[in-house]
């Protein structure tokens, strides 16, 4: 489905959006190499996402996270799951423009919220405060940037993370012809 010549598929969204399992799937789906940059971050540091949070903060962070992406790209990842804030990055954001074919999977803060119960711990940015509400805040300081850079959008409230792939391939797919 996706000559070498096509831009390789970069997922954005809320944390609890389905992302890396998507990104997952569509890999093995279409034999293609799929990259997710949080688990690039774990393996590259040697420690979780929120301990690198609390040891370095958000702004190291997401300054990691850019250049991981970037990694990704120069390494032939075609299909890549994003951190839920690399849009807050403007490198990140020119990268995910230029270069890749952006899809926003989209989730509400509740269905986020419930997804995302068990793994509260391993969340630093929803530490401090009601999970809903802070995804709810996320959102309306990402919605636009979101919006910005994706070629498709995708809601994924009551669909497997199967399905989602499913209608992200077919929308890929009809965008082609």
């Amino acid at each position: 489905m996706s000559p070498p010549n096509r831009r390789p598929i970069a997922l954005v969204g809320l944390m609890g959006a389905g992302k890396s399992v998507v990104a997952r799937i569509i890999g093995e789906r279409l034999g293609l190499a799929a990259a997710d940059l949080d688990a690039m971050l774990e393996a590259e540091q040697g420690c979780s996402i929120a301990e690198l949070f609390a040891r370095e903060g958000e702004p190291a962070f997401r300054r990691r996270e850019t250049r991981l992406l970037e990694q990704a790209l120069a390494a032939g990842a075609q299909v890549i799951a994003c951190g839920g804030g690399i849009v807050l990055s403007a490198a990140a954001l020119e990268l995910l423009r230029q270069r890749c074919r952006t899809v926003w999977l989209e989730v509400t803060p509740p269905e986020a919220a419930r997804r995302l119960k068990g793994s509260l711990g391993s969340r630093p940015l929803l530490a401090g405060g009601e999970p809903r509400a802070r995804l709810e805040a996320m959102l309306v300081e990402r919605a636009a940037r979101y919006a910005e850079v994706a070629e498709l959008r995708l809601p994924t409230d009551g669909r497997s993370p199967a399905e989602v792939a499913d209608e992200l391939l077919r929308a890929l797919v009809a965008a082609r012809a």
